[in-house]
């Protein structure tokens, strides 16, 4: 009897399983009702590159009709100001100092400085879950296009929760350019000139194109507009003869630590790679539009860190993010605070959100608008924007870091810095120095008040070391080596 009844069970499982193939969760007629989500990722674009965030030489209207159609933040950070861990950041909802990645994979910590950074992870460890596969989990069908930069082999896109990679490898910039041949392992080359904007948007259009009836993820991540700076060569006479209207048509230049800012924007080859990203955001809406999926889907833009204004050694960067100060690879405002625009499904309508918000928030936030259960226990650091965007919250967090100890070539060297309310705290290890920055009243942190308000710099020295125990974060250490280099 016994063998009996093990048999039976033996039979019905191989019936359950062949049933389960036969009936993928996307073909369930219970998903037909779920909404879709494009997350539009850009690389190193500014505070102030669109057009719709302040921009008067740059030009960008199909971004300036999506934000007029949603939520516009103007104090939306990043976690880091450079790209690898800001990009865990926003798959897993946690902090980068928390999962292991806090410089750009694989870095370049300098042997001739007084300081030696952390040992940090070349990949996004596989046991983090990333929303890609809640999603997956949840039956959609999850695509991902463009720059990776969290681990190689065993490490990418396909390994991480999408079903689909086309492009994302373990380089943080295209292998020869944005003209194919390209020499991506993860995406065959074009026809000669094919621009790389134009062909991941064409390759997330096809994906749109036959997964219109199933619930999915669109993960578009572009390579632009990160170095090398390439015009696209369609647009750049367009700015060209713009640049020559300048009343500041050269770079203006200042200081910043070891390296020096760019003022102003006056760069035509940036501009046209620009205005061939907008192109491409607009040729995406518009597909989604002529699908009828507009409705049902949720819009996510956004940038990985701050506009790459600073930069050492004589270079000139290509983009300014006045007022913000510094750029890219600085922890004050240039380099964190990016643009972030949010389109509900079904909601067009346009609104400006305030509130200091950060890149972990997207995670439950999309979670919440597609009406999945919240996961606390795997976005830990981030919080859900509904409640902002739906105008019935006014504060969401009350601390956020940024913990950024290792070199970069813009000048900066290792520190971190912390929000509280309308307060900036900004710490550099190798000096022991604070500074300390009213943001309401100084957007642009010339006016150091570290000195002159003892009482909130303790505060703000507190909060600094309570979140850095909570994260276990890891300070650089000393450079045994420095004192002898020549």
């Amino acid at each position: 009897m016994k063998i009996l009844t093990f048999f039976l069970l033996f039979i019905s499982a191989i019936v359950s399983c062949k049933r389960a193939k036969e009936n993928p969760p996307n073909e369930n007629q219970d998903f037909k009702n779920k909404k879709n989500v494009v997350f539009i990722l850009v690389d190193d674009l500014g505070w102030k590159d669109l057009a719709c965030y302040g921009s008067t030489f740059y030009e960008t209207p199909n971004i300036d009709r999506l934000a007029a159609q949603g939520h516009v933040f103007t104090s939306a950070y990043t976690p880091n100001p450079v790209c690898s861990p800001t990009r865990a950041a926003i798959l897993t909802g946690r902090y980068p100092s928390r999962i292991g990645i806090t410089d750009w994979i694989p870095g370049n910590d300098p042997k001739t400085m007084p300081l030696t950074g952390p040992e940090d992870l070349h990949e996004l460890p596989l046991e983090e879950v990333t929303f890609a596969e809640t999603l997956k989990e949840e039956g959609y069908k999850t695509f991902f296009a463009g720059k990776w930069h969290l681990g190689d082999t065993n490490s990418l896109p396909e390994d991480q929760g999408f079903d689909i990679n086309k492009g994302g490898h373990h380089k943080g910039s295209p292998p020869r350019g944005y003209y194919s041949p390209y020499n991506n392992p993860k995406l065959t080359d074009g026809e000669e000139g094919e621009y790389l904007t134009d062909r991941l948007t064409d390759e997330s259009i096809r994906f749109l194109e036959s997964n219109e009836d199933n619930p999915f993820l669109l993960y578009l991540s572009y390579y632009t507009v990160h170095t090398p700076i390439q015009a696209c060569k369609r647009y750049l006479g367009k700015f060209q003869v713009k640049q020559k209207m300048l009343h500041d048509s050269i770079a203006i230049l200042e200081a910043e630590g070891s390296g020096q800012t760019l003022l102003n924007q006056y760069n035509p080859e940036y501009a046209s790679m620009v205005y061939a990203l907008d192109h491409n955001v607009g040729r995406l809406l518009d597909r989604l539009e002529n699908l009828n999926l507009m409705d049902d889907t949720l819009v996510i833009f956004t940038s990985d860190n701050g506009g790459l204004s600073t930069l050492m050694n004589n270079r000139i960067a290509p983009t300014s993010v006045r007022p913000l100060r510094a750029g890219k690879g600085w922890a004050y405002e240039g380099g964190i605070r990016v643009p972030l625009i949010i389109r509900e499904p079904g909601v067009n309508k346009h609104s400006t959100i305030n509130n200091p918000v950060i890149s972990m928030d997207l995670f439950p936030t999309i979670l919440d608008v597609l009406g999945i259960s919240l996961k606390p226990e795997l976005h830990k650091d981030g919080l859900s924007l509904t409640g902002l965007m739906e105008g019935q919250q006014e504060e969401l967090h009350d601390v956020l870091l940024w913990d950024y100890p290792h070199y970069h070539g813009s000048g900066w060297t290792p520190g971190q810095a912390l929000r509280k309310g309308n307060w900036k705290l900004v710490y550099f290890f190798e000096k022991d120095v604070y500074e300390l920055y009213n943001l309401e009243s100084d957007i642009s942190e010339r006016n150091d008040l570290a000195q002159s308000n003892k009482e909130k710099l303790a505060e703000l020295k507190a909060e600094l070391s309570i979140i850095n125990k909570d994260l276990k974060t890891k300070k650089p250490i000393e450079n045994p080596e420095y004192g002898n280099i020549k």
